[in-house]
């Protein structure tokens, strides 16, 4: 790693201006985790995977989920992603079902889904293929058919699928990046929801279909024309799909759009495209909590009012016995914390009075083992030498402690080499342990 350059100072991070940071019209605009749970297979993945695509861009297009993931693993990260739908595809063995809910508190609706076409094969069944990247950048136009019945169940569902999609300022909007649209149609007497997802293109109006390959930059094919003129004037060249257009589609331009062709206060036809996936949705139940709590809304089972005043008792005798476990977690709880720290002081203490009464016994030992020490080598130099020790012989071993060294130089003192043996007055030789205290003496002296 190579050396930081002297008078180089790093960036702080705080006033760091590179540093990437949202805008706030992007973070107060509502995200979505679309997921699958349950059974596998039966193209559930798919059409999690189309679906996804819907949602764009502001969904997790890339979510990696696993078995072993629960949904509070998603609620518990949705708050720093700024996630506020959870849209979760679940398969049984009677059919396929979407649950769309409200983060983090609910409410939770509930689909079965009757019917369903995946992207792909809604491409491949047009004429005309058209699927454009751009123009999934930006998200999608929302429109509600047949929302205004009567009903909490209606209102609810009119509110969870706008607010699944940003909301949209006529004053400041600009229309090229409405790209896409998803129509959501209501029927009713099937009580019914088809959901379609459309790609949006503006075509000019009123000029042949010869000036319109000029004017969008085509190169026209002039082969079955004697002069240019001819191309231009000859009658019956219109677009089979500019006569189909129905004058109901036709608006004036308010702004310049980016396709050629469209010029600002011009009119201009709007044609769709449709991108999949095609889902037909039957709303089942709402619940108030988050995939739990009060059913609100149920089609298939109905109850009286003394039923639903006996469930809502059932639910407040199960939210206070919740309450009181708590509490009584807590309690026990502290209790461990305390008794713990009680443990912990009393250990401490005995730790103490052990360290305290281990010095005594450490500094009786050290008093008491020189004594035995010199009684010892006292003796042991009798039956080698054969003679009486000389009194300053074994003085220092009394007190126990070396002699302190009186050099205050850095370096060591060299040890002088002597032999191994030593001859008495006697003609005795001396070895071992009797040489050394006799080389002891005469180091002292």
């Amino acid at each position: 790693m190579g050396k930081r350059k002297k008078g180089r100072k790093g960036r702080c991070v705080r006033k760091n201006t590179n540093v990437h940071t949202e805008s706030e019209e992007l973070v107060q605009a509502p995200h979505s985790f679309v997921i699958h749970r349950g059974i596998s297979g039966g193209y559930v993945e798919e059409l999690t995977k189309d679906f996804r695509n819907v949602m764009e861009p502001f969904t997790a297009s890339s979510l990696k989920e696993r078995q072993k993931n629960t949904i509070k693993d998603f609620v518990s990260i949705a708050g720093l992603l700024h996630v506020s739908h959870l849209c979760i595809f679940s398969r049984t063995e009677i059919g396929i079902y979407l649950k769309i809910t409200r983060l983090p508190r609910g409410p939770t609706l509930t689909f079965r889904v009757n019917e369903f076409s995946l992207a792909k094969d809604v491409v491949s069944s047009l004429k005309k293929q058209v699927v454009i990247e751009e123009a999934f950048k930006h998200s999608s136009l929302i429109v509600l058919n047949s929302f205004s019945g009567e009903g909490m169940q209606m209102k609810l569902m009119a509110s969870i699928f706008q607010n699944m999609f940003p909301t949209i300022n006529l004053t400041n909007i600009d229309l090229n990046t409405i790209r896409r649209c998803v129509l959501l149609n209501y029927n009713p007497v099937s009580k019914l929801i088809d959901f379609r997802h459309y790609n949006i293109k503006v075509a000019p109006v009123g000029i042949s279909k010869g000036v319109k390959k000029v004017v969008q930059g085509k190169v026209p094919d002039l082969s079955k024309c004697n002069d240019i003129d001819e191309f231009f004037t000859k009658s019956g060249l219109l677009s089979g799909s500019e006569m189909e257009d129905d004058p109901n589609s036709h608006v004036t331009l308010s702004q310049k759009i980016i396709t050629r062709g469209n010029v600002e206060q011009g009119k201009s036809a709007i044609r769709l495209t449709e991108l999949g996936p095609r889902l037909t949705l039957q709303l089942l139940k709402i619940e108030k909590g988050l995939l739990d709590g009060e059913v609100l809304y149920h089609d298939l089972i109905f109850k009286t009012e003394e039923e639903k005043e006996e469930i809502h008792k059932k639910h407040e005798l199960k939210r206070k016995l919740k309450e009181k476990r708590k509490q009584i977690q807590d309690e026990n709880k502290k209790k461990k914390v305390e008794i713990k720290q009680g443990l912990k002081e009393k250990s401490l203490k005995g730790i103490l009075k052990n360290g305290t009464e281990t010095d005594r016994l450490l500094k009786m030992t050290a008093q008491e083992a020189p004594i035995e020490e010199q009684d010892n080598d006292v003796e042991y130099y009798r039956q080698e030498v054969g003679e009486e020790p000389d009194k300053d012989l074994f003085t220092n071993s009394q007190t126990g402690t070396k002699r302190p060294a009186k050099t205050y130089h850095n370096y060591k003192n060299k040890k002088v080499k002597l032999n191994n043996s030593k001859q008495t007055e006697r003609g005795e030789n001396i070895t071992g342990r009797a040489f050394r205290i006799q080389n002891k003496r005469t180091s002292q002296k």
